[in-house]
């Protein structure tokens, strides 16, 4: 005799199925502003890739609260971006301070040596 399989149960079939994922919402701009962080972190507009990676960084940590809180909801894809932005930004904004710093060393060492430089000749 042949068993009759009973019809499918969409109650109990959707009890398992995944939600629907959505992207973070800042995870392409964070990645973008890391990096431009990155780029504009060269000598004379690093002030620039220090500004760009601040605010990266302030976007991320408000999405990566997001991802903690409820990880279910949104994609791995946008939590790889956001991983990846962020540590653009850190690399963008140690590389700017770096350049920043030394870009005021010069000054300051030029400036500081403008009194005595007729006194070389």
């Amino acid at each position: 005799m042949e068993e009759q399989q009973a019809p499918p149960d969409p109650i109990q079939d959707n009890m398992f199925a995944q939600p629907d994922q959505q992207n973070l919402p800042n995870s392409s701009t964070v990645l973008i502003l890391g990096i431009l962080s990155i780029v504009f972190s060269i000598w004379y507009i690093s002030i620039l890739g220090v500004i760009l990676s601040i605010v990266a960084l302030v976007l991320s940590s408000r999405d990566m609260s997001l991802y903690s809180s409820n990880s279910a909801r949104y994609t791995l894809s946008s939590f790889n971006n956001l991983k990846a932005g962020r540590i653009c930004a850190i690399i963008g904004l140690t590389v700017a301070l770096i350049f920043f710093v030394i870009i005021m060393l010069v000054i300051f060492g030029i400036l500081a040596t403008l009194p005595f430089w007729g006194m070389i000749d």
